[in-house]
């Protein structure tokens, strides 16, 4: 089944989108005077201004992504991209402004949910400050880069889809003419209880600890077969933060999970519970709730994230005209010699 975009997932896109275009570059000349500072403004709009330290910041974290995928970049690359950035930039403090103080609200809401669930699914409270140490910012810098980040998809989605209508004839045209994006795959929904063989750094625990760990194991799944409460067993026991709250459950297809884990789930029979299976990540004791075969999924659940993506491929086509009109609205000057040595530095 094919995994529209929604209104959360399609930022990703158009945060990106602009490092891919064209740079254009609207030059002034700029004032004499600004040569004679070590933090020299590159670029200005209504309301704002961007200095160099913020375009070089801005280098540092995105070239530091491109060494992370094994990317070097090349001079020209870095005239090119550093430009792109600089338009990146500009955009983000237009959008900004546009935000009002429900879209403030709801995205502070949305970035403390993320972070708390964040905290959760970490394995020790140590571990997640650890996460948070490598980014190199502390939590505050973290929190307030995604409030940015996420405001500023947020107005860019809405005002770049606004008046745009997807009729029903063209969803149900997609739909029909798409039948292979709707196909689901055999799934199967399960429950587990995990008792980790990881220490907190994620370190196979010694031989003693986990033979320790199989008893423990052994003994909740006799417990289960007794008939005690699956559930409750979980909340209690297991060691996986992104399902403990939830029952222990999950719905997969094949290739999503760890292999002994999946092969154990699919050959189960309905409310059998398994021996427990181990993975790198400890033990696991699977009870199957649901066998999903195969499966077309039907147009009244597909038609939103249809209509949603529809909107967004219409929107997509219309981005660069509609960020040039921002850009222009806003007065945007590129000072030819800031942004030059900006490129250079």
């Amino acid at each position: 089944m094919i995994r529209f975009q929604n209104s959360t997932a399609w930022p990703a896109f158009l945060a990106c989108v602009l490092l891919q275009l064209p740079t254009i570059v609207r030059a002034e000349t700029p004032d004499k005077t600004a040569t004679m500072f070590a933090d020299p403004v590159v670029a200005t709009g209504k309301g704002f201004e961007i200095k160099r330290s913020q375009l070089d910041e801005a280098f540092i974290d995105y070239n530091a992504t491109l060494v992370a995928r094994g990317v070097t970049i090349t001079d020209q690359d870095r005239v090119t991209l550093r430009s792109n950035l600089l338009q990146h930039l500009i955009i983000d403090k237009i959008l900004i402004q546009k935000a009002t103080e429900d879209d403030k609200a709801a995205i502070k809401k949305l970035v403390d949910d993320n972070i708390a669930q964040a905290r959760t699914n970490a394995p020790t409270p140590e571990a997640f400050d650890e996460q948070i140490k490598a980014t190199g910012m502390t939590l505050t810098q973290v929190r307030d880069r995604a409030m940015e980040e996420q405001l500023c998809r947020r107005i860019l989605v809405r005002e770049s889809t606004n008046g745009i209508v997807v009729t029903d004839s063209e969803v149900k045209k997609f739909y029909e003419d798409n039948p292979d994006k709707f196909k689901m795959p055999e799934r199967v929904r399960a429950a587990h209880i995990l008792i980790s063989t990881q220490d907190s750094a994620h370190q196979a625990v010694p031989a003693e600890a986990k033979k320790e760990k199989l008893k423990l194991a052994k003994d909740l799944k006799a417990r289960a077969d007794k008939g005690e409460d699956f559930a409750a067993l979980v909340k209690q026991y297991s060691d996986d933060p992104g399902s403990k709250d939830k029952g222990g459950e999950y719905t997969f297809k094949r290739g999503q999970m760890a292999l002994e884990f999946e092969s154990a789930a699919f050959s189960m029979k309905v409310n059998q519970i398994s021996d427990p299976v181990e993975t790198q990540y400890g033990y696991h004791i699977i009870k199957l709730l649901e066998k999903l075969p195969a499966s077309t999924e039907e147009f009244a659940k597909a038609e939103p994230s249809i209509r949603d993506y529809l909107t967004e491929q219409t929107a997509e086509k219309g981005l660069r005209a509609y960020l040039d009109k921002l850009e222009a609205a806003a007065n945007v000057k590129v000072l030819e010699q800031g942004a030059a040595a900006a490129s250079a530095h």
